[in-house]
């Protein structure tokens, strides 16, 4: 086993233009997201993978910004293979790397998993599923079956060890045109180890194949709530819904205390059954001292997307005497809908008090409580 990180290279550079769209179909919106945004959130999502690079064509950054926003990329040629090479000169030094194709939106983690150790005893692997259909070959009558024994499907994320697969594009015949990297690598002699592939990564080719997509999410709806509570002392900066707001103190906590993210943070765990925001985040850890709650919530909804899963939906209540909230409502409102990737229509902010009963009552401190509605798989 070769040592030091794995990269993911994610080729999106085609036009997909047997989608029907008139946006390259990587861009076209599946579930709410673009179709890349899939495959790139479950692979960015993985213990076992460091990095993230997207394959894009010439002058496709804007759509890839307002997919992913401004995550690593590089431009790739007029084939997949050009492309894919262009993605391999880019990453620099690595140990493996997992090459997949955008159209494949869903990234099963336990596929990644066969992969990552197939790459233990082999320099190559790939995720493959058997032929259930009968096959034959075509024309303008139906010709002869072909035997359909020991034929497979070949998917991807395709795994190997990056030394061997940039010696096999090295050594490829440039007039001929691979049909994946596998191929590639065989050619020159190296093992290819197959493993368990799924069926969550069939490929989106066909206009009707955003709509199977869909369908094959199969998504239930899941709700969870969250509350937090934050002392207010002097000396202190008051970070509410991840704005800053002019106050004569501030919370107190090991982070910058936003009661508000805090609360929305632990209500899109929930909906998961990943734990709260000290499971993820211990306060004991000097490194989260004073640190911008903003990246536990970006945290929080990368593992929900990780799991396949849609926000749709997060209602926040403050509960406080002072400062009043109003003001600045609409932007934490932007503030909470820009760090979830979500429209400002899918953020509800209230505020009440508590009659100046109990510990918000006597303005000692500053509550929140959340709840979130996400759609995740069945």
């Amino acid at each position: 086993m070769e040592t030091g990180p794995t990269v993911a290279l994610i080729v999106a550079a085609g036009q997909g233009t047997r989608s029907g769209s008139v946006t390259p179909k990587q861009f076209a919106p599946l579930a709410g997201r673009a179709l890349v945004a899939h495959g790139y959130t479950a692979l960015a999502a993985h213990p076992g993978i460091d990095r993230v690079v997207v394959v894009i064509g010439e002058g496709q950054h804007e759509l890839l910004h307002a997919a992913l926003g401004p995550v690593e990329n590089v431009v790739g040629g007029a084939t997949r293979r050009e492309s894919v090479a262009n993605g391999l000169a880019a990453i620099g030094d690595a140990a493996r790397v997992l090459i997949h194709d955008a159209a494949r939106p869903f990234v099963p983690a336990a596929v990644i998993d066969r992969l990552l150790a197939a790459l233990d005893h082999a320099p190559g692997a790939v995720p493959v599923l058997a032929v259930a259909d009968t096959l034959a070959i075509a024309g303008e009558s139906l010709g002869d079956v072909v035997p359909r024994a020991g034929m497979v499907r070949v998917q991807t994320p395709q795994a190997f060890t990056l030394s061997a697969i940039r010696d096999a594009h090295a050594a490829w015949d440039v007039a001929v045109e691979a049909t994946d990297d596998a191929q590639m690598l065989r050619a020159i002699g190296l093992t290819v180890a197959p493993v368990e592939g799924d069926m969550m990564l069939d490929k989106v080719t066909w206009p009707s194949d955003f709509a199977l997509a869909e369908g094959r999410l199969a998504l239930v709806s899941r709700s969870a709530t969250g509350y937090d509570v934050h002392r207010l002392e002097a000396g202190e900066e008051l970070w509410l819904g991840g704005v800053r707001i002019p106050h004569d103190r501030g919370l107190s906590g090991h982070s910058d205390a936003d009661v508000a993210l805090h609360a929305i943070t632990d209500a899109l765990l929930g909906t998961i059954g990943a734990g709260d925001i000290g499971t993820h985040f211990p306060p004991s850890d000097p490194q989260w001292r004073g640190a911008e709650s903003g990246q536990f919530l970006a945290h929080a909804a990368k593992l929900v997307r990780a799991e396949g899963g849609v926000i749709d939906f997060v209602d926040l209540t403050l509960i406080c005497e002072a400062p009043k909230i109003g003001p600045h409502r609409a932007a934490m409102r932007t503030r909470i809908a820009a760090l979830l990737d979500l429209s400002e229509r899918q953020v509800s902010i209230k505020a009440t008090t508590s009659e100046r009963l109990g510990f918000t009552g006597r303005e000692e401190g500053i509550a929140a409580q959340a709840i979130a509605t996400i759609r995740v798989p069945a």
